[in-house]
Order: structure tokens, then sequence, then C-alpha cells
């Protein structure tokens, strides 16, 4: 995972991950998105404007802290059925450092941030929990844009219990069930 992401110009941080970072799910509300850029397939610079736009945004959004810092969650769609089995006893956020040289768009979604070189997909989130940026690939086009607040959403908030109360009546995932269930006890205690 290490090479792959170095190529990528971004620096695992290992065992860096703040335990304060919400576990990823879907389920904000609509208005919470903000900064959305679509970069068409048949563009010649699709790649080059999809970096441009995921960088405008994330510096402009909060995503990259003072030490170019912020966590990864590694695609879920792109893991084969055994790497999946394996993720239930892997953390799913990563700290990483953007580098100075890097290509999210180009290496990075050849590899573990997506299908290939202008089809990304991954969520970001800053470390403070103030932001996720999201890449996803639709039909005609990629897109790279953020979620103001996730930790706030009332909608995020209510997939996170589903999702602690479906895998516990299936007795599956207890690694993430642990680190939900963690997670939305120390937001009570607040």
């Amino acid at each position: 995972m290490i090479r792959p992401l170095l190529r990528a110009g971004l620096e695992v941080i290992p065992d860096a991950v703040p335990s304060s970072a919400i576990p990823h799910v879907l389920g904000y509300e609509r208005e919470r998105v903000f900064g959305f850029h679509l970069v068409e397939y048949d563009d010649p610079r699709c790649v080059e404007r999809l970096n441009e736009a995921w960088y405008d945004l994330a510096t402009s959004s909060g995503l990259i802290d003072g030490n170019r810092e912020f966590l990864l969650m590694l695609p879920r769609g792109t893991w084969t059925a055994a790497e999946d089995r394996r993720r239930r006893t892997m953390r799913v956020w990563h700290r990483v450092r953007l580098l100075e040289r890097w290509d999210l768009m180009g290496a990075g979604a050849a590899t573990f941030l997506g299908i290939r070189p202008g089809r990304p997909g991954f969520a970001m989130l800053a470390l403070d929990n103030s932001v996720w940026l999201l890449a996803d690939t639709y039909e005609r086009g990629a897109a790279v844009y953020a979620v103001r607040d996730p930790a706030g959403s009332p909608g995020v908030l209510r997939e996170l219990k589903w999702e602690l109360e479906w895998l516990a009546r299936k007795d599956e995932d207890r690694e993430f069930r642990r680190e939900v269930s963690v997670w939305l006890e120390s937001r009570q205690q607040r």
C-alpha cells in the first residue's frame, strides 16, 4: 500500500489517526455539499484538471492542515472480496502527508485511489473533522466535492447508528462496530 501511495504523492504516517476521526458513511444532507467540480472524460486535460480542482478545493476547504496532513480512506469498491474481508481488521482511515510532487487523479487513481487515471474513487477527512472531500466517477465524468461538518450532520449520525444496529444483528465487522460505538459515545460526552 505504501509504494503506490508514494507514487501518488502521499506519505503514510503510521499509527497517527486521531481517535476523534468520524467513521465514514453516507447520509449527509445535500445542503452540506459545496465546491462540486466535474470534469468530463473527453476533456484532453481530464487528469490535470481533476488534480487542479482537488487541490483548489482541498486548500480552500481546510482539508489540508499546516503540515499538509489529512486522513485518507481507501475506497472499498476497488478491493477484491478477499481484501474486503481483511479490511474488517484494518483501520479505515490512514493519516497521510501531501508531498511536493503529487498526482492523485493520475498515478493515484491508477492504484488504490480509483479505477484508472482520471477515474478516482476516494474519501478524505480533515484532521479536525471539519470537512470530507470526496472524489468519484460518474457516467460522463469524474468529480471532486466537499461536505461541511460531517460530524454535525443529523443524516450522518443517523446512518452511523443504523450501521451499528445492522452489523450487530448480523454479528459482523466487530472492529468497525467498536470504532463507531466509541466515536458515538465520545460525541455524547461533549
